[in-house]
């Protein structure tokens, strides 16, 4: 797992990091790449919302309205995190997270 620290802007609404493709937005990449599995906030590391969303999707338990609040759950927590997690060993970059 790579620990990649978000860069700002100066004004704080661009959060990028520096994957193997480049230097890519948190909030257009990160949030839909099956290889983010994490964002630090402060000490503590919260597993991707998204993630979790989509386990009970596979079960049939959970609904589009709760895929919206995971990626409206992840937006919030990059607004106050310092660095995603990131399971992409082989440096293959952004990998859709949604396929058909």
């Amino acid at each position: 797992m790579k620990t990649l620290p978000i860069t700002r802007d100066a004004s704080g609404n661009r959060a990028t990091v520096e994957c193997a493709t480049g230097e890519v937005s948190v909030y257009k990449s990160c949030a839909f790449c099956e290889h983010c599995k994490g964002i630090k906030v402060g000490p503590r590391i919260y597993p991707s919302p998204q993630d979790q969303v989509l386990q009970n999707m596979k079960r049939g338990s959970a609904s589009d309205e709760a895929l919206m609040n995971a990626a409206l759950q992840f937006n919030q927590l990059v607004r106050d995190g310092t660095a995603i997690e990131c399971a992409d060993q082989k440096n293959q970059g952004f990998w859709p997270r949604y396929r058909l």
